[in-house]
Formats: structure tokens, sequence, C-alpha cells
């Protein structure tokens, strides 16, 4: 596959309209690290940092902040209220787990595209979904061992958090899978990166699954560059966030997307008004099935 870096959009912070705060456990006090926090219905949002402190682009107090994280319950909160947020933990039955006598001889990498060109794009905090639909084929490598992603990072050690949702009944993402969060460290430059998913026991939807991979805006990924405008003598900070996901162009007609603290339904003519191309880009992932 060959891969092309492109940098479409650069994720920039208006230092004069944060409004900063700390997330923390309501049972424990204790704080919450790389929880979503979104700006309601708009593309704004930033995740908190290992200690629970958050700051995001907005200082306006009449808008509200949605605030995320896997094992808690969901919680919306005005901006005037959001300096110190307390989430409730989830309370939810496990199924019950069968244990099976996975052999795991046969592999099937599922999700390849056509296209060999990879471009890696800052799409900011937004989430793109990938979809993979299940086939009949799939039944007799049914078990999820593997997600594989390509990245572009130029630092060492960046962190990025995967998804997994089902459909729910709109055919949207649905309920996450995953039963804890996972947070993959990224090694510098183009790489390409195999996540182990065996021990979660997780068997390939009939009804198809989502890939999604989550940017963590915190400061150990954070990457700024000094702009200088010659024009005008002046410079500014550029800031991005490590690593870039690698999207390749598909033949499709929408793309699912999560932004404003909830997912979208994006068609081709919305992400690409001007553009007499048939395709989209979705995130550069494919899965390894196994039996």
């Amino acid at each position: 596959m060959r891969l092309t870096t492109i940098l479409f959009l650069f994720f920039t912070v208006n230092v004069a309209a944060q409004t900063k705060g700390v997330v923390k456990d309501s049972l424990t006090g204790n704080p919450i690290a790389y929880v979503s926090i979104w700006v309601e219905n708009e593309n704004i949002g930033t995740t908190s940092e290992e200690n629970g402190e958050y700051q995001i682009g907005t200082n306006d107090k009449n808008k509200n902040l949605i605030f995320s994280a896997l094992g808690y319950q969901k919680k919306t909160v005005k901006v005037s209220e959001s300096q110190i947020v307390l989430l409730s933990p989830s309370t939810f039955e496990l199924d019950e787990v069968t244990i099976n006598n996975k052999k795991e001889k046969k592999q099937l990498e599922i999700g390849k595209t056509k296209n060999t060109i990879a471009e890696a794009f800052d799409n900011g905090p937004r989430m793109d979904a990938k979809f993979f639909p299940y086939y009949q084929e799939y039944k007799k490598t049914r078990w999820i061992q593997k997600a594989i992603i390509l990245t572009d990072s130029r630092i060492d050690d960046a962190t990025i958090k995967l998804h997994l949702y089902d459909v729910d009944e709109n055919g949207f993402p649905g309920n996450e899978l995953l039963s804890k969060d996972y947070i993959i460290t990224i090694k510098k430059g183009v790489t390409k990166n195999e996540i182990d998913l065996s021990d979660f026991n997780l068997e390939m939807p009939k009804t198809g699954i989502f890939v999604v991979f989550e940017k963590l805006l915190i400061k150990k990924n954070r990457v700024e560059k000094t702009i200088k405008n010659f024009n005008t003598n002046t410079t500014k900070i550029q800031t991005t966030y490590a690593p870039l996901v690698l999207y390749n162009a598909v033949e499709r007609d929408f793309l699912y997307s999560f932004s404003g603290g909830r997912w979208l339904k994006r068609t081709r003519e919305e992400m690409n008004p001007f553009s007499v191309s048939k395709t989209i880009y979705e995130p550069s992932v494919t899965l390894i099935l196994t039996n």
C-alpha cells in the first residue's frame, strides 16, 4: 500500500475562549482520564488529561458540554456549571461469557479496499466510523482477533482510543462492545498498528460492527509549530494532535461521524460539495477474524 501524508485541516486553539474544569468519579472523587468532552451540536471537543483536568474552546456560559466515558453515564452540563463535573458509574448486567476452544488456526482479514493510496487527515476532534458488514463466509472465522490501523505520527508514544460499536435500529453506531477503555500507543512515523482483541472474546455481530479511533486531545499528544506571516511580520502557533489516522478513498454514499456529542450521517455531497467523484474518505482499518 502506498502511503501519502496530506494534512487537510489544522486543529486550532482559541486561547482567549477557554473553559477549564476537572472530571471526577461521583462515588470515589477520583479524577477520570480520557473523558470525551464536546460542545453540544458543534465540532468543538477535547479530552480530559490523566488527572481529570480539561480545557475546551468555548466560554459561552449558555452552551452545553457533553461528557462521556466508558463505564460512566453520559452527562450534559452548562458551561457555567462545568468547573467540577461528577460522572456516575454505569450499572449494567454482564452477559454470560462462554469460553470456547478457539483453535485460531484460520485467519481472515476483512475491510481491505481497492485503493492502495492512504492519505493522512487531521479531522480535529471529530470521530469517523468504518462499518464492517457481516457475511455468511465469516461463520468459520467468527471471532475478532485483531484490528489493524495505519497512522502517521510526528511524535513517539502518541496515544489513541479504540471503540467498537454494534449497530442500532437505525443503522447508526449503537452500544460499545468493549468492556473498558482501550488506549493504544503509537510509534513515530507512518506505522501499521496491530491491536490484539482476542482477550475480549468478541464474536463478529451478524448485524455488522463499527470500528472507531478517537483522537485524544491531551497535552502529551500536542504538536505545536510556529508559523510566520512574512507579509504582516506576525507569527502564530499552529496546533495539531498526534497521531494522524490514514484514510482511503472508497465508493460510498455516506459516512457516520461523531461530532457535537452525537452521531451524524454525513453524505458524500455534504463532505465534498464541489467534487464530482463518487468517493468518500474512510479510516484505513481492517479486522482479522479467526476460528
